[in-house]
């Protein structure tokens, strides 16, 4: 036994936890794994909402140092989009707090298929703005942009990656594993500031937030460094499939 858990489901959270860390380094939507796997190990849908949250934490951070070497030439785009995501994030832990998450669910689905058809369409739109003019910066938009999804991400959370690179694959000239590096601080950020605030106030299970941080710490390193070796229309394809994927198991949920 583990806490309240059986050696065999503490090992079942453990490998969801590697498999969302890993898929968040890539390209997002780890909590589609780990949140089920909760429930279904009998932790309760609320608590298992907020511990797999704090529990994905450590991956975050796990897949920001995997992207360190991206990451070491995009501190003035960083300090430019953090602010955002912060400030978003701080709304969407208000708003959670203050409403429950199935205000939020209808316009979900919509969210996560927009994204997708961004990240398709960027490639081109990419090219016509290089015929038109060189992009100095990221465009004007792309801050109020990113700090919705920061309340997005800490409000429902679930593909929140696919949503961020769609956004600044079109509002940078940054290439995809560069615009990857972003995401993963950008998400980790929004999902620090909820964890934190679920730590005080919510019913965390922190056995079960430790067996998630386990396995996603691990995979979040390992997630990172096949992302970084995948070839840029290789990882398109991923983020394209994971975001179908996501859209289709929020439509039947």
């Amino acid at each position: 036994m583990i806490g309240e858990f059986t050696t065999l489901q503490a090992l079942l959270v453990v490998l969801a936890g590697f498999g969302a860390g890993a898929l968040n380094a890539v390209v997002g939507s780890g909590s589609l794994i780990t949140f089920p796997t909760l429930v279904a190990v009998g932790v309760p849908p609320l608590s298992a909402n907020v511990s797999n949250t704090v529990g994905l934490v450590p991956g975050s951070l796990a897949s920001m140092y995997g992207y360190r070497r991206e990451l070491s030439t995009l501190g003035s785009t960083l300090r430019h989009l953090l602010p955002a995501t912060v400030l978003g994030a701080v709304v969407g832990v208000v708003l959670l707090l203050a409403f429950p998450e199935s205000v939020f669910e209808a316009v979900v689905p919509v969210l996560v298929g927009l994204a997708v058809v961004l990240v398709l369409v960027q490639p081109w739109v990419a090219r016509r703005a290089a015929v038109r003019e060189a992009r100095p910066g990221p465009a004007p938009w792309l801050w109020g942009a990113v700090g919705l999804t920061g309340v997005y991400g800490a409000y429902f959370g679930a593909a929140q990656g696919v949503l961020l690179i769609g956004v600044l694959g079109l509002g940078t000239a940054l290439g995809l594993q560069q615009v990857n590096g972003i995401k993963n601080v950008l998400a980790g950020a929004a999902n620090v500031v909820a964890a934190l605030a679920f730590a005080f106030v919510a019913p965390v299970d922190w056995v079960a937030a430790g067996l998630v941080a386990l396995g996603a710490t691990v995979g979040g390193l390992l997630g990172a460094r096949l992302a970084r070796r995948l070839p840029v229309p290789v990882l398109r394809g991923v983020v394209v499939v994971v975001g179908l994927a996501a859209l289709v198991l929020l439509l039947v949920q």
